[in-house]
């Protein structure tokens, strides 16, 4: 676990002394993927569950 730590606290410190425009870049490469994935997932489950569990469609009484 101490060598995880090590080369975690090595990175924190590589990317913290990189200038800004790095930073910025290597973050949206990183988390823009992660986060749209992640939405394209919870969308996917609510309309699942939404499907599932939602009340019927049914149509429309004619009010003649």
């Amino acid at each position: 676990m101490q060598g995880l730590t090590d080369w975690w606290n090595d990175v924190e410190l590589w990317l913290a002394t990189t200038p800004f425009a790095l930073q910025f870049t290597l973050v949206m490469v990183v988390l823009l993927p992660l986060c749209l994935g992640v939405a394209w997932l919870i969308d996917r489950a609510v309309d699942y569950a939404s499907a599932r569990f939602g009340s019927r469609h049914e149509p429309p009484i004619d009010a003649e």
